[in-house]
């Protein structure tokens, strides 16, 4: 690699917005974003740092910076930071980025990017544009949201709120298996029926204790649902774990807390 200081055309030519999480990976990103600033500056990047303390208040000031012609807009934060960001910008003709800070940086991992933020932010900085695939997923109520990662329904929804609140603290994957055991008392498999559409793949019905729905080896910082799984192959790999008691839960823990690996 080059060791001189030098951008990436696209990032010389244009100036960057910078949307900062707050809060994430613990109060990590207020950490790390002098030293990531002063990159920015060795690479002679005009850059605008925007601190944010929720999603909303990310995708609004995202939303604002594109309506006064800003083209290229990172996100600094974890996986749901970036997801704030995709959803802010879906549709306008932007280049994004993202700034690995997080409890988890599953997405930022699944793009080769370092787990050191600095280190990222350089990788970044000397990189170029690539496409990658998002998901988009319609609740319920009607709601559309997009991703990139990985998402899901059932424990691993109830852990998130964990991870996201109680726990959020903690550490890399300790905060999200902690979580998850937290998420377990009390839980009831939720019944789950799999349809896919325009496929000869059967449909599946299920008790399960999750559904994910990934592009990328892994979410949960680093709990390798898929490790085949790339985020630009147009591929989306669903995952159905059903339920296997609190005794087959515990028989998991090892891998998980080892390499991450989890195989039922």
């Amino acid at each position: 690699m080059n060791n001189r200081a030098e951008a990436s055309s696209i990032l010389r030519e244009s100036s960057v917005t910078v949307f900062v999480n707050s809060v994430a990976g613990g109060g990590r990103s207020r950490s790390c974003l002098s030293p990531i600033q002063k990159l920015f500056e060795s690479f002679h990047v005009d850059a605008q740092f925007v601190m944010t303390n929720c999603a909303a208040e990310l995708e609004a000031s995202a939303q604002d910076a594109i309506s006064h012609g800003q083209r290229t807009l990172f996100a600094m934060g974890g996986d749901g930071t970036f997801q704030a960001l995709a959803n802010a910008t879906f549709g306008a003709d932007v280049v994004l980025g993202v700034l690995p800070v997080g409890g988890g940086n599953d997405f930022a991992a699944a793009l080769g990017l370092p787990g050191d933020p600095v280190r990222a932010a350089e990788a970044v900085l000397r990189g170029h544009p690539r496409l990658v695939d998002l998901a988009r997923v319609r609740t319920a109520e009607g709601r559309t949201r997009l991703y990139a990662g990985g998402g899901g329904i059932g424990l691993d929804a109830r852990a998130a709120r964990y991870a996201s609140d109680a726990y959020r603290r903690l550490p890399g994957r300790l905060r999200y298996i902690a979580s998850a055991l937290r998420a377990l008392v009390g839980f009831v498999p939720i019944l789950v029926r799999v349809d896919f559409t325009d496929t000869a793949i059967p449909s599946r019905e299920a008790n399960a204790l999750l559904v994910a729905a990934l592009n990328s080896p892994s979410y949960g910082a680093g709990v390798r649902l898929v490790p085949e799984a790339t985020v630009d192959d147009g591929c989306l790999h669903v995952v159905l774990i059903e339920d296997i008691g609190a005794l087959g839960i515990m028989r998991l823990l090892p891998r998980l807390m080892g390499s991450g690996e989890l195989r039922t």
